[in-house]
């Protein structure tokens, strides 16, 4: 059960940042614990802006607070065993706090608005980071929460039930989170020249990456994880978003040669011919959902036997690929919160 917390304007100075909190760990795993405030700045927020959210930059906030003299909401602080003061949630503003003061700017700096809670276990603490950044008004940008879902899950140990509990979202999204971190930190960074180069903004990829056609249209026409992850950092994929085609990409023997060479917005131009029917390409999408409905229904058996004859046909891909956009969609529509 969550402990009581109390009001207070703590000594800045007295105040720890949070080594644990992902944006700052990609940081202290490439360069150790003594991080400059420059480097502390950056690895708070660098910001992927994926899933089109629109987060507040590091400087706007900065400026905001300098404006007004102050922050607004107060910074969540853990009061640990030997005194020790750790920000669990705020860090940004703890840091933008230590920056005035050390530079001299004027104002009250010297202090911070803190809620301060005594002795918090992990499971607390891991309960206060997971609303506040996975549900939170400020999320975590995608690597970072699958990062920590991946440390909860692996680290802490804490069932599948208790993570999909912790951050509200659906088991199937949890999963994907993190079979795609698993699957970025396995191919993509051991394919990276040094860890400097790991760009946690194709995170995005490495989810697509887990729809099922996906893998198994790669791994028929030949290729690994490895070839996938090469893909993206040669920006063969992108935008990123065209990992989804791959299916029907790799199915076409001319599109994959434009791939392998020029990229996947290219080959896509080879099989993806617009549509010359006006009357279809006009057509709302709940008369043409109601046209598949009644042609798959009125669907002869015979024509059913010519699909399974050839799986991995145009025809199929294209049924398979209209399958998995139409589940992302209705999830999205029924979906309340998002991890």
């Amino acid at each position: 059960m969550m402990h009581e917390c109390e009001f207070q304007m703590l000594p800045i100075e007295n105040v720890h940042l949070d080594f644990e909190n992902p944006r700052i760990k990609q940081f202290t795993e490439m360069y150790g614990d003594d991080l400059t405030h420059e480097q502390i700045y950056l690895a708070l927020n660098i910001s992927t802006g994926a899933e089109g959210a629109s987060f507040t930059t590091f400087h706007s906030l900065e400026q905001s607070i300098r404006t007004h003299g102050r922050i607004i909401h107060p910074i969540l602080v853990n009061k640990e065993v030997d005194g020790k003061l750790v920000v669990i949630e705020g860090n940004t503003r703890a840091a933008i706090y230590k920056s005035f003061l050390e530079k001299g700017y004027q104002g009250g700096w010297d202090t911070i608005p803190a809620m301060v809670h005594e002795r918090l276990d992990q499971a607390e603490i891991d309960a206060i980071r997971l609303q506040s950044h996975l549900v939170g008004p400020r999320p975590w940008d995608p690597y970072s929460k699958a990062k920590y879902l991946h440390y909860l899950r692996n680290a802490e140990h804490l069932t599948m039930a208790q993570v999909v509990d912790y951050c509200g979202g659906r088991r199937s999204e949890v999963q994907t989170y993190l079979a795609a971190y698993e699957d970025m930190e396995a191919y993509y960074r051991a394919n990276l020249g040094s860890d400097d180069e790991f760009d946690a903004s194709r995170f995005s990829a490495f989810v697509e990456l887990q729809r099922p056609n996906v893998k198994r249209a790669i791994l028929r026409a030949g290729f690994d994880s490895s070839d996938f992850a090469r893909w993206v950092i040669e920006k063969q994929i992108f935008p990123l978003s065209t990992v989804r085609m791959l299916p029907q990409i790799l199915a076409n023997k001319r599109a994959t040669e434009i791939f392998l060479s020029d990229g996947a917005r290219e080959a896509i131009k080879v099989i993806d011919a617009p549509i010359s029917d006006e009357v279809i390409r006009d057509a709302s999408l709940e008369a043409l959902a109601r046209e598949v409905i009644r042609r798959v229904r009125s669907m002869p058996y015979s024509e059913l036997n010519l699909l399974r004859e050839e799986p991995e046909g145009s025809r199929v891909l294209a049924l398979m690929e209209a399958r998995d956009e139409l589940e992302v969609l209705c999830q999205d529509i029924v979906s309340d919160e998002q991890i």
